[in-house]
C-alpha cells in the first residue's frame, strides 16, 4: 500500500463529472494521462467536459444515467470494461443536497438523497470490485462532506448520508488492508459548485426564506472546484486514507475534536460573526 499510484496509463471511472468537482477532477486526471468513464445525468455537461478532456488526448467514454436507476448504475462497470478493458480507479465523487429542518423535510426527499449519497456509492462500488481487484493496484475514492464530520442543525439528511459514506469507506479501508486496493476518503469544505443551488428544500418553505438561507449558504462556498480536485489527486497519488479539504473543513475537524458534543455552539456562533 507504499507504492505510489500512478495515473498515466490507468482508467478512472468518475461519477458527477457534468461539473464542479467532477469536471475539475476529469480534466486533471486527463492530464495526467488517465483515460476516463464519466457519468452524469446532465449530458450536456457531460459533453463539455469530456470534449475538453479528450483534448489531452486519452480515451474518453460518456455515460448518460440517473445514479437512481438500479438496473442501469449496476450496468455501468460492464460499460466501462467494454469500452476501456478495465477499471483501476473508481471515484464516487456524485451527490445531492437536502435543506430544511428535519421535521419539515418530505419522506420522499429523503429516500431520493439516500439514494444518491449512500445507496449509488456502495451499488457501484460493489458492482466494480471485480474489475478493481483484477488490477494489482487499484484505488477507491469516495466523496463525503465537512458535513461528514460536523452535523449542522438543518441538514439531518445531508449529514447522516455523508455520515454514512464516511462509516462505509472507513470500513472498507479495512477490509481492504493488506491488498492492492487501496480506499480514500475526501472531506470538501465549501467548494463552490451548483449543490446549494441544486438542492431541495422543504415543500411549504417560504420563498424568501429559501433564498436568503441560500445566499447565506454560498457564502461559505468559496473553494476553486481545480483547487480541490489537486488536493484529491494528490491524495490518490499518495494512496492516502483521508483528505480533508479546505482550511474550514481542518477548523471543523479541530473543534469536533476539542468538543466532540458542543462543537455546534462554538461554529454556530462563529457563522453568525462572518
Amino acid at each position: 500500500m507504499g507504492q505510489r499510484f500512478v495515473l498515466r496509463g490507468r482508467t478512472a471511472l468518475v461519477t458527477g463529472a457534468a461539473s464542479g468537482i467532477g469536471a475539475a477532477l476529469s480534466l486533471a486526471l486527463a492530464e495526467r494521462g488517465c483515460a476516463l468513464a464519466l457519468a452524469d445525468r446532465d449530458a450536456e455537461g457531460l459533453a463539455r467536459t469530456a470534449q475538453s478532456a479528450r483534448a489531452a488526448g486519452v480515451a474518453v467514454s460518456e455515460h448518460v444515467l440517473d445514479l437512481t436507476d438500479r438496473a442501469a448504475l449496476l450496468a455501468l462497470p460492464e460499460a466501462v470494461r467494454a469500452r476501456h478493458g478495465g477499471l483501476q480507479l473508481l471515484i464516487n465523487n456524485a451527490g445531492v443536497a437536502l435543506g430544511g429542518r428535519f421535521e419539515e423535510t418530505d419522506p420522499a426527499d429523503i429516500d431520493w438523497l439516500m439514494e444518491v449519497n449512500l445507496h449509488a456509492v456502495m451499488r457501484l462500488t460493489h458492482a466494480c470490485l471485480p474489475l478493481l481487484r483484477a488490477a494489482p493496484q487499484a484505488q477507491i475514492v469516495n466523496l463525503s462532506s465537512l458535513f461528514g464530520i460536523i452535523a449542522p442543525a438543518g441538514q439531518a439528511a445531508y449529514a447522516a448520508s455523508k455520515f454514512a459514506v464516511r462509516g462505509f469507506t472507513e470500513a472498507l479501508r479495512h477490509e481492504c488492508e493488506g491488498t492492492g486496493l487501496g480506499v480514500t476518503l475526501v472531506h470538501p469544505g465549501g467548494v463552490a459548485t451548483a449543490i446549494a443551488r441544486n438542492a431541495r428544500r422543504p415543500r411549504a418553505l417560504d420563498p424568501g426564506e429559501a433564498a436568503a438561507g441560500l445566499a447565506a449558504f454560498e457564502r461559505l462556498l468559496t473553494l476553486r472546484p481545480e483547487t480541490a480536485a489537486a488536493a484529491i489527486l494528490r491524495g490518490i497519488e499518495t494512496r492516502a486514507p483521508r483528505v480533508v479539504i479546505g482550511s474550514d473543513a481542518r477548523r471543523a475537524v479541530l473543534i469536533q475534536r476539542l468538543m466532540p458534543v458542543r462543537y455546534w455552539s462554538l461554529i454556530r456562533r462563529a457563522l453568525r460573526d462572518t
